[in-house]
């Protein structure tokens, strides 16, 4: 799998690793590698073959976030077209509203609203909307290594990526504001106290515990996950009486599957 100049799809069995390339930047986001990232989630997204999505980073790096070098460049034309009264429209890159629309917001869209369990596997590092996109998964596994940052405002912009949304309801409003208004990196044990990442691994023993928590997800019950992370998203913006009758609608649609009644059969005869 070659993911030196993007984003590469590997299968094993029921799981497809998503691997952002660009290793020599430490998984930097330029316009071409969210672009690929988004393709290549919407293609495992609708892969009914794909029961559970690993999503990880190549070359020691989960994502150092956006590449400030193409963002850098974008800076200068702008100002070169103001300058010569060009202006942004020549150039859809200078338009940031429209970048976060079109190329980050998607990306933590697809990861919130995919129909299966989604694992971040973490080295090295996760910044900015790297960081955002290891918040938007289901669990984050972090090599001891890894350092976690969410660094936004070091370079001068607010969140993006979902960042805003994810962070505070996993670490709660005060500390959310702490690591977004004062940042710095965190270790992986920190993330795990704080409730940044679920589980912090030996660097060596990473890929294996990944693995085993991938296929286990993967032999589960796939609706049933799908329809708990409905209820979550759904329960975080309702109040508790329609966020009860949400459940009840979502307990009778996966209720009907035939594999609720299998596995309430294994349970009442102790198999697996």
């Amino acid at each position: 799998m070659d993911v030196a100049a993007g984003v590469g799809v590997e299968r094993t069995g029921a799981v497809a690793r998503v691997v952002v390339g660009r290793p020599e930047v430490r998984g930097a986001l330029d316009s071409a590698v969210r672009r690929g990232l988004l393709a290549a989630l919407r293609r495992v997204a609708d892969d009914e073959g794909v029961r559970c999505v690993v999503l990880t980073g190549s070359g020691g790096a989960f994502s150092a976030g956006a590449d400030l070098r193409e963002h850098a460049a974008a800076l200068a034309r702008r100002d070169e077209g103001e300058r010569t009264g060009a202006g942004r429209d020549a150039d859809p890159g200078l338009d940031l509203d429209r970048v976060v629309a079109e190329e980050y917001a998607p990306l933590a869209l697809v990861l919130a609203e995919m129909p299966k369990p989604v694992v971040a596997a973490v080295r090295g590092t996760a910044a900015g909307a790297g960081a955002a996109l290891a918040l938007a998964c289901d669990l984050r596994l972090l090599a001891a290594s890894a350092r976690v940052d969410l660094g936004f405002t070091r370079v001068g912009l607010s969140p993006d990526t979902g960042a805003s949304w994810w962070l505070p309801r996993l670490v709660g409003q005060g500390r959310a504001r702490d690591l977004l208004l004062l940042p710095r990196p965190v270790g992986a044990q920190e993330c795990v106290r704080i409730g940044l990442a679920t589980e912090a691994v030996a660097d060596d023993a990473l890929d294996a515990r990944v693995e085993e928590v991938a296929q286990l997800l993967a032999a589960g019950p796939t609706a049933a996950y799908a329809a708990t992370r409905r209820a979550l998203a759904f329960s975080a913006t309702h109040d508790l009486p329609t966020s009860l009758a949400h459940e009840g609608a979502l307990v009778a649609e996966v209720g009907r599957r035939p594999e609720h009644r299998r596995a309430v059969e294994a349970f009442l005869h102790r198999r697996r």
